[in-house]
């Protein structure tokens, strides 16, 4: 409605003028003129960012009019004229730096809702998986309590005989990670053990290797080292019996002993 009113306003102020526009140069100038006008008051955007600035330029414009019909020189005209076109110009920039500062506005709304929504999202799967983990350590809690709680890691994080992790196991070590981020007064001893196949020195060094390798993931996203114990026992201490696949198979493990709250930690095995 108010669009409405303030070009009614505007045209029938032109209409009321009219006559014959001065010679030359100025003529030509007022055509210009008035042709930018009409384009300008017919832009819903510009007349409701820029009112005052669209009455300037038709107020200018009628004077233009009123000087190339009765007494004004042709420089007279030109002048309001070039006024006129200049107040035009000037609404149709405020318009543009109106509409900018309106879409950068949304934009910084979206970026903002995005944000939020990952920071959720986020936290949610962070809180998930830190649940995950707990319900797993009490579930593989079935050392003796004076090792505190122990998560059992199965033959799934290292090919045979080798101290790289698959990258099946890269989703585990994860978890790991955001359970001790949430949780920074606990400490860990990462323990290797393997199968009884092989020279026993041999098993000792690569438990130990894979051991470590878990461990350089965790500080490599971001643990602190002096959080982290590691230990390789070989084939000492078995789950099973080495007799079976089956048996190997449960002794070649990676077990995490974690700190009570407290931080501390029960002594290596013997």
């Amino acid at each position: 409605m108010r669009l409405a009113k303030i070009r009614v306003l505007l045209w029938l102020g032109l209409a009321a003028l009219g006559g014959c526009a001065a010679h030359g140069d100025a003529r030509q100038a007022l055509e210009q003129a008035r042709s930018d006008y009409e384009q300008l008051a017919a832009d819903d955007a510009v007349l409701a960012s820029a009112p005052k600035d669209v009455v300037r330029a038709g107020e200018s414009l009628a004077r233009a009019e009123r000087l190339s019909s009765y007494w004004g020189s042709g420089e007279d005209v030109a002048h309001y004229a070039y006024l006129s076109q200049r107040y035009g110009a000037i609404a149709r920039e405020h318009s543009r730096q109106v509409a900018q500062q309106r879409q950068l506005e949304r934009l910084q709304q979206e970026r903002d809702g995005l944000e939020q929504a990952l920071r959720e999202a986020k936290l949610l799967s962070v809180q998930q998986q830190s649940s995950w983990l707990e319900e797993q350590m009490d579930s593989l809690a079935t050392m003796p309590t004076e090792r505190g709680l122990v998560m059992t890691l199965g033959d799934v994080l290292f090919d045979t005989g080798r101290a790289e992790l698959k990258s099946s196991a890269n989703r585990i070590v994860l978890k790991l990670y955001q359970f001790l981020t949430l949780n920074p007064q606990r400490v860990v001893r990462i323990e290797g053990y393997t199968d009884s196949r092989g020279p026993a020195a041999e098993n000792v060094e690569l438990s130990r290797a894979r051991a470590q390798t878990v461990a350089d993931v965790l500080i490599d996203l971001g643990i602190e080292a002096k959080r982290i114990e590691v230990q390789g026992y070989g084939e000492a201490f078995p789950l099973a019996a080495n007799a079976s696949a089956q048996g190997r198979a449960q002794n070649r493990r990676v077990e995490i002993v974690f700190s009570d709250d407290q931080g501390q930690l029960s002594p290596p095995r013997e």
